[in-house]
């Protein structure tokens, strides 16, 4: 659809849904690319990113921590974790001020290979959000804040 086209379209909530799924199907089948190619379940890959974005906010990740973040019980995440360390994408850590804390940190190695695969991507966005001003891009964060918000408050509802 070319650009006229978007700004006489009707965007309905259907539409929206339409778009974030489309979104959500188009990027779990690039992330399988990347697991595919090394040798990582999705679940793998959904820990990595959990590690890194509490990485990248300053907060320790521990097994109990991921363990909740993806509803998994302690021996599925013991098995993720061994399958990433074994890997080489991540080791666990004492804790620097509670000894008896193991912390989840993520390779050099693994941040790079990310990086190499899924650089591209990243670049691919800010080229196609270039021409969005400041106020369209808080519209869009506050956008998939919100919608981010929604699906995890039904999926709680929805879980066992």
């Amino acid at each position: 659809m070319g650009k006229d086209a978007e700004d006489v379209e009707q965007v309905t909530d259907d539409l929206l849904v339409l778009l974030l799924r489309q979104l959500t199907v188009e990027s779990d089948r690039f992330a399988e690319m990347f697991g595919e190619a090394h040798g990582l379940h999705r679940t793998d890959l959904n820990a990595l990113a959990v590690i890194m974005d509490a990485a990248r906010m300053g907060t320790p990740m521990s097994p109990s921590r991921l363990a909740s973040a993806l509803h998994l019980s302690a021996s599925a995440t013991t098995s993720v974790l061994d399958r990433l360390e074994r890997a080489g994408h991540l080791y666990r850590d004492r804790s620097a001020t509670d000894r008896r804390k193991v912390e989840l940190r993520m390779h050099d190695q693994a941040r790079r290979i990310g990086a190499e695969f899924f650089l591209p991507l990243g670049e691919s966005y800010a080229a196609a959000w270039r021409d969005m001003g400041e106020d369209e891009r808080r519209t869009v964060a506050r956008f998939l804040r919100s919608s981010i918000a929604a699906t995890v408050e039904v999926r709680g509802r929805l879980a066992p």
